[in-house]
């Protein structure tokens, strides 16, 4: 039986005078998280109502491949950098089967 997709919406909401510093950081992620091998996409978004907000659109293979991103450098990097740009939440999510 193989395992199902697993989707990561993150919202990160960057400190005062810090949203430049957060877009350069995920602008910088972008592609060494493309390039993990269980990645199958992963986009960032920013809020037109509020510039300062941003999502992470992400999707991996399984949840073996979303512990293997959280094992990355890049990942331990944004973890230990984000607390000081940005609020944030995260969700992963599994599908739903809709017939």
């Amino acid at each position: 039986m193989t395992q199902s997709p697993a989707k990561i919406t993150a919202v990160l909401t960057a400190h005062p005078g810090k949203a430049a510093d957060l877009r350069s950081l995920l602008v910088g992620m972008a592609p060494l998280c493309r390039a993990e091998p269980g990645n199958l996409r992963w986009d960032g978004w920013r809020d037109q109502a509020v510039p300062e907000r941003y999502v992470l659109d992400e999707l991996y293979r399984d949840g073996e491949a979303v512990e293997a991103h959280r094992r990355t450098p890049h990942y331990q990097d944004y973890l230990a950098r984000i607390p000081s740009l940005a609020e944030r939440s995260a969700l992963v999510l599994e599908a739903v089967a809709v017939s």
